[in-house]
């Protein structure tokens, strides 16, 4: 028997995985080469003594496990069998279910690879899937897939987006392991549950005034960057942009239409995003009436010229974070920030785009109308359905009309009752 003093941490998790998955009397232990060596013993009774190919280290352990349980299933199903056939035997069923994470993660890249965007894969899937494969290869993997999505997720806070995001895409790899490389049942993920479900209340963004707008793009510089950014947060207000929409930004007809081809995913449709579409103004207006800043002529005039107007946004899907960046160094950008939290709302690069669909539902229109809300939709890239879940609170036209509090102290209600 093997003495028990000064074993590393691993050597003492092996042999009480083996303890807890055997039958008793299996035990484990080094060679005098360094491999693994596997007794079986009847009571006082040695009736096996085999070497397998693992070598007796750290990293190696959970796969001879796995071994050394299947050949103890076997025996234990037929004890009538010698330990060695049983080792045998093991052998030929670990070798057709080999748990090599990293092969089935390349190979599932490759499936995933025409079905969604690189920028997808490095948002959505790869964060998720780079703790999982440190986990699956640490000194305590997991011991099956719901212990493994347990593990990986405890980073992001539940009834979230982002994880959902990281969920499904675990969810997706583990039944594509199991699937479709054949590995153990014991790798399926856990059942959905409602601890699982994404909060409905959304936050509220807050959509900038236009003086606001007007005091932060006064505080930008002069030079070559700042004048890029300028442009780019200009266009974010006027046009209501997705901070990611400048990178796809062009002229069509000769100057007269602004586009973007931009192609979101579509939330709940897979494979489908949105289609690229015609931009429409709603300028940002001063005391003296709307500004034109001419944003669609300069950007004809660049084009035809081979000059960037757009600032750099880094790699594709960041061009949000590049944008807080930016704004994050402007002293009236935090000033504004202080108003805003004093009105209990989130002040983010996508109050550029709130502004926009504020202005699309209470500006007036040439006739004194308003604008239908599939027109707003339709020009900010939405559904009908998603815009209403973002901005049905700024459909509600004149509510204060309707009550008491447009009437102010002077009026006086009939009958009113006289304080004593």
């Amino acid at each position: 028997m093997p003495s028990k003093k000064n074993q590393p941490a691993w050597v003492k998790q092996f042999r009480s995985a083996v303890k807890a998955s055997c039958p008793k009397g299996w035990l484990v232990m080094p060679n005098r080469k360094g491999n693994m060596r596997v007794q079986v013993w009847d009571k006082s009774t040695r009736i096996a003594d085999i070497t397998i190919p693992y070598n007796w280290q750290e990293e190696e352990w959970p796969d001879a496990l796995l071994r050394i349980r299947t050949a103890a299933k076997a025996y234990a199903e037929n004890p009538k069998l010698e330990i060695r056939s049983c080792f045998n035997i093991a052998h030929v069923v670990s070798s057709a279910n080999e748990t090599n994470w990293d092969n089935a993660l390349t190979t599932y890249k490759e499936y995933k690879k025409d079905r969604v965007k690189e920028s997808t894969w490095k948002k959505k899937h790869q964060p998720v899937l780079t703790i999982a494969l440190k986990a699956l290869n640490g000194n305590r993997r997991p011991k099956d897939g719901p212990a493994l999505c347990k593990v990986v997720l405890k980073k992001w806070e539940p009834g979230t987006t982002m994880r959902r995001h990281m969920r499904l895409a675990i969810y997706s790899f583990l039944n594509f392991c199991v699937h479709d490389q054949k590995f153990e049942s014991i790798w399926l993920p856990p059942a959905v549950t409602d601890k699982d479900l994404v909060t409905t209340k959304k936050r509220v963004g807050y959509p900038l005034t236009d003086a606001q707008i007007l005091r932060l793009l006064d505080s930008f510089p002069t030079n070559d960057i700042g004048n890029k950014w300028r442009f780019a947060f200009q266009c974010m207000a006027v046009y209501g942009l997705r901070p990611e929409d400048l990178r796809y930004l062009h002229t069509r007809n000769g100057g007269k239409e602004l586009w973007s081809n931009y192609e979101k995913s579509m939330g709940g449709k897979r494979g489908q995003t949105t289609e690229p579409r015609r931009l429409y103004a709603l300028l940002v207006e001063d005391v003296d009436g709307p500004i034109s800043w001419h944003l669609k002529e300069q950007l004809f005039i660049c084009e035809q010229e081979g000059r960037n107007m757009i600032p750099a946004l880094g790699e594709e899907g960041k061009a949000s974070e590049s944008c807080k960046t930016y704004l994050s160094r402007r002293k009236v950008w935090g000033a504004i920030r202080k108003e805003v939290a004093r009105e209990k709302q989130e002040l983010t690069t996508y109050s550029f785009r709130h502004r926009y669909a504020y202005e699309g539902h209470n500006k007036k229109q040439a006739d004194g109308t308003y604008r239908a809300p599939k027109q707003v939709a339709d020009a900010m890239g939405h559904t009908l359905d998603t815009h209403l879940l973002s901005y049905s609170r700024f459909m509600t036209k004149d509510l204060a009309d309707s009550f008491d509090e447009a009437a102010g102290s002077a009026k006086k209600a009939k009958g009113a009752v006289k304080a004593t």
